[in-house]
């Protein structure tokens, strides 16, 4: 079973492109009047015509707008306007609907003198500043011995050729990759920032150097542009700033992570000198050198102060003293022994011969007799025994039988 076709929304009624144009316009003239801040890219004066034309451009973005105004009002406002020049106007927003073109209307120009634009700068600084960009512990290092160098700075320039002609008489294979750009005017800053992505996505890049020679505080400003600063700030390649001379300290100085003097400064900052690096080496190998005969010699003579000693010099003295002493105490140990062994024989020969003057041996040897009775009992007097008792008599050489035939009396 088929499901039923679902039929096609109708669109609603398209608006002729007129009517596009009316609408918008329309919307525009509800914006009244602005005050507007930018930079002259071009005038345009015809003579004999009562209106002047300017290019009014945005000096951070790729963005310009048609200002139309009477000569009155830019002969009293800005008289000596040129290209290039930092204003401030008062206009009204126009969208001419047959040509779908919006321009501005002014009936007001001031051109922003130098102590206004300090104090600009002064305000954006501080800004800056609190927001953490000039902090010292986001500043990076650029390594000792980059391989890759990225160069952003004008065509032609002093600059350029200070910082490529440095880097490489102090070391010759070095590498650059140049991108030229305006370093002032009008597409100044957008180029830089565009110039900034591309270097900055360059993964052969380890730094990034913007460098511009001397000039006015007005030639300068481009390196004072916010969005000039925040781009330099959110790059994740070391960018190193070498603008104007020592004394010029744009906005970008605070931003980037090493700040040079001057290009000539820049290059020295980020390539080491190869003369130097040898001389420092050809130095350092000779306090090596030293080093290490020193510590030799030191060893040596410690060494020969220790085979001096007598105990390795000649160690067998040390043996043969040890000998003496071991022969010694043995001669004292046998001369002890043999006098305690003769002092006891001498003890043991007359106990001896106490026991043997004191032994019944001796006694008998003498003459006498033991006389005992059967029983082995000795008889000691003659009521000891009876008459008939059998007796035994021991005599030193022998015993004889005996027996009592007399009572004892």
């Amino acid at each position: 079973m088929t499901q039923p076709e679902t039929p096609k929304s109708t669109p609603e009624e398209p608006w002729p492109v007129r009517v596009v144009s009316q609408k918008v316009g329309a919307w525009v003239a509800k914006l009244g009047w602005v005050w507007v801040d930018g930079q002259v890219a071009q005038i345009s004066r015809r003579p004999g015509a009562s209106t002047v034309f300017l290019t009014l451009r945005d000096p951070s973005a790729d963005l310009s707008l048609t200002v139309t105004t009477n000569r009155d009002v830019l002969d009293i406002g800005a008289p000596n306007l040129e290209e290039g020049a930092r204003v401030v106007l008062h206009a009204k927003p126009e969208f001419y609907a047959a040509r779908g073109t919006l321009s501005l209307r002014a009936d007001e120009i001031r051109q922003v003198g130098l102590g206004e634009l300090l104090a600009r700068l002064e305000r954006l600084k501080k800004q800056l500043a609190a927001e953490g960009l000039f902090a010292r512990e986001r500043k990076r290092r650029p390594p000792f011995l980059p391989s890759r160098i990225g160069l952003m700075t004008g065509r032609s320039s002093a600059a350029e050729r200070d910082v490529l002609t440095n880097a490489r008489r102090r070391w010759p294979a070095v590498e650059f990759r140049v991108i030229n750009v305006a370093v002032q005017g009008p597409t100044a800053v957008p180029q830089m920032i565009d110039a900034l992505k591309v270097l900055d996505g360059d993964e052969t890049i380890d730094v990034i150097i913007i460098a511009r020679g001397g000039g006015s505080v007005e030639d300068l400003l481009p390196f004072s542009d916010e969005a000039l600063c925040r781009a330099v700030a959110d790059c994740r390649t070391p960018v190193v700033s070498a603008i104007g001379h020592e004394t010029d300290i744009p906005l970008l100085d605070y931003v980037a992570d090493v700040r040079a003097s001057t290009p000539t400064d820049a290059a020295k900052r980020i390539v080491p000198d190869l003369a130097e690096e040898l001389r420092l080496i050809g130095l350092a190998r000779q306090r090596l050198g030293r080093a290490v005969t020193g510590l030799l010699d030191r060893e040596q003579h410690r060494l020969d102060s220790i085979r001096s000693r007598p105990v390795l010099a000649r160690p067998h003295v040390m043996i043969d003293q040890r000998a003496t002493e071991v022969g010694a105490l043995r001669d004292r140990a046998s001369r002890t022994l043999d006098h305690k062994l003769t002092a006891a024989a001498g003890d043991l020969r007359h106990t001896l011969a106490r026991l043997r003057a004191l032994s019944p041996a001796a006694t008998l040897e003498r003459g006498y007799a033991i006389v005992q009775r059967a029983d082995g009992h000795v008889v000691r007097a003659p009521s000891d025994v009876a008459k008939g008792d059998d007796l035994r008599v021991r005599l030193a050489a022998g015993d004889l039988s005996a027996q009592v035939t007399d009572s004892p009396g």
